[in-house]
């Protein structure tokens, strides 16, 4: 049941299996059989992995990916903020839901993985705020149907985009999700040029080094599956097929990965982390961070604007 301020009717919502399974009509080719086989995997590991990603976050990498992209959130997001709704697409174990609520923001996190919404449930239990979010377990490809248009203040869509097959069209559904031009929605991505530098600094592999140059899709370690990389300019392209106007870039992540080992990720946390502000700020830096973040509002062009 939304928790929207007024009554709103949500379709019935396929998840992603059903979807793909009506796709194939009976008769499917090779070529969707295989798609029908990655998307299922990639549905999969977010079912059993719950676990495994709110391990992750208590990492010092987690958790430098998560801080930092809350605290860039925070900078632009429209005040007050007791007034506003938020929807988080992906929003998985409810990291970036609770602190919003915490910020008395009410949230509405979409997610497909029930595992997820479980942990979500309980963190926002635990930090007191289960009043101020809203669960929905659905596919954000089918986000334009769940929602009426221009309902939210803010949207976040943080790693969401690197799992999909379409993230043009899921990042034109959450722009218009935006009530108008004065919200914001945050977008966290894979950065390919990160990905290099990590491959050959961190990992000492030279060949997926040359490789992720051009890469669209790479091995990503914490579930074993695909993930897709963003280059520079497919972003670009991205954003303006969405018709969102960019505020502000910021880099996540710039030298965490490569420290040595002589400095404790845990014990110089907070350095690090107001390190990785100053750097994620600057152009020459963001471009080569681990993850891109762009803040952004409604363009003109968005149906509703």
């Amino acid at each position: 049941m939304f928790n929207l301020g007024e009554p709103l009717v949500v379709p019935d919502v396929f998840d992603i299996r059903s979807l793909h399974a009506l796709r194939l009509g009976g008769a499917a080719s090779d070529e969707w059989r295989v798609k029908e086989q990655t998307v299922n995997s990639d549905f999969e590991r977010f079912q059993t992995g719950a676990a495994k990603y709110a391990a992750y976050l208590e990492t010092p990498e987690g958790r430098l990916r998560l801080d930092l992209a809350f605290a860039n959130l925070r900078e632009f997001l429209p005040q007050p903020t007791h007034s506003l709704q938020a929807l988080d697409v992906g929003g998985g174990t409810g990291a970036i839901a609770v602190r919003l609520a915490a910020l008395g923001v009410r949230v509405t996190l979409l997610d497909t993985s029930e595992p997820m919404l479980d942990f979500a449930e309980r963190s926002a239990q635990k930090a007191g705020v289960a009043e101020k979010i809203t669960l929905k377990h659905g596919d954000a490809a089918q986000l334009a149907n769940l929602f009426p248009a221009a309902w939210f203040d803010v949207v976040v869509c943080h790693n969401v985009l690197e799992y999909v097959e379409d993230p043009c069209a899921i990042l034109r559904s959450a722009a218009g999700c935006l009530r108008d031009r004065s919200g914001v929605i945050s977008v966290l991505v894979r950065n390919q040029a990160g990905e290099v530098l990590k491959a050959a600094i961190k990992d000492g592999d030279l060949a997926a080094s040359e490789h992720n140059l051009s890469a669209e899709w790479v091995h990503e370690s914490l579930y074993g599956g695909r993930v897709r990389l963003f280059a520079a300019e497919n972003r670009q392209a991205m954003l303006a097929a969405a018709s969102l106007a960019v505020t502000a870039e910021r880099g996540v992540r710039v030298v965490s990965d490569y420290l040595p080992l002589s400095i404790s990720r845990n014990a110089e946390y907070e350095r690090v982390f107001e390190l990785e502000r100053k750097l994620g700020r600057r152009p020459e830096f963001c471009a080569v961070a681990r993850y891109w973040q762009c803040l952004a509002r409604r363009g003109s062009d968005v149906k509703g604007a």
